[in-house]
């Protein structure tokens, strides 16, 4: 029997919305699409044309988006990377567009199209459930629409939003993602509503993409100080796309301020880097670590838990060359543990049935 190795961040891409979502679509948006000429939202950090966003191997030969298609997607993911169950998180710009009933439509075709047209074909895949971030109560709505479907294992928000994420407006969001054990899956990209970074626009979109981190350690901070674990000490937070070398330093210096200036927020009764030991999960694509194991070792030791690194690929995204997915240097007991232990520890729902 293949050993277990859940990969906990691939991405179907939705090939247009008029040429893929418009059967999900409600009558009022199908006409409103076919009307205006609404197609290829593609408001995210992948713009299809970008090397980063596939491969060269990964790209299908009739010149369509990376991931588009299911049996390119089963080769590369399952055969080709070793994965035995992959989680299925689709990246597209109705998280973005600021219209939120247009966005909560456009969510809920998402996830009808993602059920129907992956979930229902492949045993092995799982899916986050995409929500208007834009409009928290319809967000709500789609988590309780989908519960039911075990499928589903998680919720997924954009790392860059109109505001952070600890923010007490979506606390009904955090409700119900715990009440359904589901993690929030917060992935690199963006909503558009303002820099990346505190200081500007960049002008290219490599500076976009390496300030990600930044809107990262911003959405941690913002969970932990308002106070979202102690009101909601079930949830779950899965950083995807996030990095991982940025947090050793990250851990030590939230721990020295909050020391030094606690009282402003006495609720938050333990030092940051606990909290996120404990409700913190990161996906290992990309690894930014540096490429010597001593480096890699230091890293994970400072980062001080097992629990928290996660198995992904990234498929079809350029991460990485050759076939193995899992970075170099890494200790064969935290191998073990984030391919399968983890991953079954941090998303719940995950039934392996197959």
């Amino acid at each position: 029997m293949a050993a277990t190795r859940i990969d906990c961040d691939i991405h179907p891409a939705v090939g247009g919305t008029r040429t893929t979502l418009l059967p999900y679509l409600s009558d009022h948006w199908k006409e409103q699409v076919v009307s205006r000429a609404i197609d290829g939202l593609d408001l995210n950090s992948y713009p299809p044309s970008m090397p980063l966003s596939g491969r060269a191997d990964w790209r299908p030969a009739d010149g369509s988006k990376p991931g588009s298609d299911l049996a390119m997607v089963q080769r590369g993911a399952f055969d080709q990377l070793g994965a035995s169950h992959a989680i299925c998180n689709v990246v597209y710009g109705a998280q973005a567009v600021f219209d939120s009933y247009m966005a909560a439509d456009f969510c809920r075709a998402i996830n009808d199209w993602i059920a129907a047209e992956w979930l229902a074909k492949d045993t092995r895949l799982r899916a986050s459930i995409v929500v208007p971030i834009q409009a928290p109560d319809l967000a709500v709505e789609e988590i309780e629409r989908r519960a039911a479907d075990n499928r589903f294992v998680s919720v997924l928000v954009p790392s860059q939003n109109e505001t952070l994420l600890g923010r007490r407006h979506y606390w009904p969001i955090y409700q119900a993602a715990e009440k359904y054990k589901l993690p929030i899956a917060i992935h690199a990209g963006s909503a558009y509503r303002g820099a990346p970074s505190s200081i500007g626009w960049p002008s290219y979109r490599y500076e976009y993409y390496l300030a990600e981190a930044q809107a990262f350690q911003a959405q941690t901070l913002s969970l932990i100080y308002e106070g979202v674990f102690g009101k909601y000490p079930g949830l779950t937070v899965v950083l995807m796309e996030s990095g991982v070398s940025w947090l050793p330093a990250f851990m030590w210096r939230a721990n020295k301020t909050w020391r030094g200036v606690r009282v402003e927020v006495p609720w938050v009764e333990r030092e940051p880097a606990a909290i996120i030991r404990e409700h913190f999960r990161v996906t290992m694509q990309p690894f930014d670590a540096p490429m010597d194991a001593t480096s890699v070792a230091d890293i994970i030791d400072q980062i001080g838990s097992d629990k928290m690194f996660l198995f992904a690929s990234d498929y079809p995204h350029w991460q990485f060359d050759g076939d193995d997915p899992i970075p170099p240097h890494l200790p064969a007991s935290l191998v073990k543990r984030m391919c399968e232990d983890n991953p079954i520890e941090t998303f719940p729902r995950l039934k392996l049935n197959s």
